[in-house]
């Protein structure tokens, strides 16, 4: 576990890492755009694969009008010779996420490429990624990180009013995967009852050999 501290006005913030894990799921939902980048760059320059899902789900501070007026004018940003040759403004939230973690990354040198590959990003939560484990990262969390009363701006809003259109695929796939999700999570609790009422019945015939598997220094005695 590695950790670091940080201080933000007048209190300390530790964070905690479990380091070099074989992949590292995030859930972009509710988390503050810069910050979570931020952690992520972080990590990704220390050698861990992150894979980053509901990006549409990230949050922006500031109001939907004030943040269409910026990226209107970033828009604007082009090559005068040549526009084909960029910048590439990407409407995806998956690709505005990459976009701004590769900004904090040393990405024209070897060791920034070989990080950006480390980081993979999605909308809504794809196939395996629904059934396994996903974090958060607490330094980046909305309800810890910005004002009660401050406004802020959904991801896959601002991409929709700027040419995104699978905003509401998305959140129909989504339905259907937390409908689905819930009935795999009961399942796997009655599974998990069943289990340990097979376990409390038998150890009775279990006390039974326990005595001559002790006896024998075996580790499987009870």
């Amino acid at each position: 576990v590695v950790s670091t501290q940080s201080t933000w006005g007048d209190e300390e913030v530790v964070y905690c890492f479990t380091m070099f894990q074989k992949v590292v799921i995030i859930d972009g939902a509710n988390h503050l755009l810069g910050r979570l980048a931020s952690v992520v760059a972080k990590e990704l320059l220390n050698g861990q694969k992150i894979v980053l899902v509901r990006c549409e789900e990230i949050l922006i501070s500031g109001p939907l009008y004030r943040n269409k007026i910026k990226y209107h004018h970033f828009l604007r940003k082009r090559e005068n010779s040549n526009p084909r040759g960029g910048p590439f403004h990407y409407r995806q939230p998956s690709r505005f996420f990459w976009r701004v973690v590769r900004g904090m990354i040393p990405h024209k040198t070897p060791r920034g490429q070989a990080a950006l590959e480390r980081l993979k990003v999605y909308e809504g939560v794809p196939h395996p990624f629904d059934k396994l484990k996903r974090q958060v990262a607490p330094a980046a969390l909305r309800v810890l990180r910005l004002r009660m009363n401050s406004k802020y701006t959904r991801l896959g809003d601002l991409c929709s009013s700027v040419g995104w259109r699978h905003d509401e695929l998305v959140k129909t796939l989504e339905a259907k995967r937390k409908i689905n999700g819930a009935a795999y999570y009961k399942t796997k609790k009655v599974l998990a009852n069943l289990k340990t009422q097979a376990i409390a019945k038998a150890q009775s015939k279990l006390q039974k050999l326990s005595a001559p598997l002790a006896a024998l220094g075996s580790p499987l005695a009870l």
